[in-house]
């Protein structure tokens, strides 16, 4: 008997019941401010995924072992951020709700906040571990509030003071990095050292975790709307992942800003296909232990 046609990142085909881990799709980058297309993000990484194999030798494990479901991208709005951000945070409840991890696929870095919006009111004491090139501290930028420039501020304001820590953070404002040293946020620049003592401070908290693949160093990671020379390796990035994973209560966690047509090769693509199925495996693996 024929079936429907059904695209889902490879290997996250488990039903809904039977999965601890839920990816969903943020397709949304009205607030760019400067390369668009991250919108396609979700899309091209699920479709490039049936390149790679479900089998992690980092690991020595398959995620096929492990129940992941797929529930796809909703339709957002996408001419009115805060919109678009109620619809994300209305998919990131229901699966809290179910008891559930969410796993979203960005999109734009600002989808975060929709995410975190949800997770905060489940979790009071939540924390966030931060991978990124930029800061996203502004308070606004060219007075929008609602931006992937200020989403990390946004993300303080619910979570107050030392509950969010970054790494490899090389760009941002003067004002920015002022800000951060003033106590509201623990900021690594330029790389991932630090990340043991990081979870080790987050020990007992809830975590969630996101990753804007821009952190990446360029070279490795063409593929997005804003690169910034100077970033960490895959295996840096992969291993800082991987350490969360095995330290972490982590109840949630995105990966965001692919922008698959700056890269006309799809090696960005690749590469955050192989990062999104290290993070699944590294996190179902986790719940396992826990």
């Amino acid at each position: 008997m024929l079936q429907k046609n059904i695209e889902t990142f490879i290997g996250c085909d488990a039903e809904y019941e039977d999965a601890a881990v839920v990816l969903y799709g943020a397709a949304f980058d009205s607030t760019t401010s400067f390369r668009p297309g991250t919108r396609f993000g979700s899309r091209a990484v699920r479709s490039e995924s049936f390149g790679l194999e479900t089998y992690s030798p980092y690991q020595d494990k398959d995620l096929c072992d492990y129940a992941v479901f797929d529930s796809g991208d909703p339709e957002l709005c996408i001419g009115d951020a805060a919109i678009a951000l109620s619809q994300l945070e209305e998919r990131a409840e229901q699966i809290f709700a179910d008891g559930k991890i969410p796993f979203m696929i960005g999109g734009e870095h600002l989808v975060t906040l929709a995410a975190v919006r949800a997770a905060v009111r489940r979790y009071p004491d939540l924390h966030i571990l931060h991978f990124d090139a930029h800061a996203d501290l502004r308070e606004d930028y060219l007075g929008a509030k609602l931006s992937h420039a200020c989403v990390l501020r946004r993300c303080w304001e619910l979570v107050g003071d030392g509950r969010i820590y970054q790494f490899g953070i090389r760009s941002g404002d003067r004002e920015e990095f002022l800000w951060s040293r003033e106590g509201h946020v623990v900021m690594h620049p330029f790389d991932v050292k630090g990340i043991e003592d990081a979870l080790e401070k987050m020990k007992g908290h809830p975590v969630y975790v996101t990753v804007d693949l821009d952190v990446l160093d360029p070279s490795i990671f063409p593929g997005t709307g804003t690169p910034e020379a100077g970033g960490v390796s895959f295996l840096e990035l992969l291993q800082a992942i991987l350490t969360a994973c095995k330290g972490a209560d982590i109840i949630g966690c995105d990966v965001n800003e692919l922008c698959p047509s700056y890269d006309p090769t799809g090696v960005s693509t690749a590469v955050a296909g192989k990062i999104i199925r290290e993070f699944l495996i590294g996190l179902c693996a986790g719940i396992e232990e826990h």
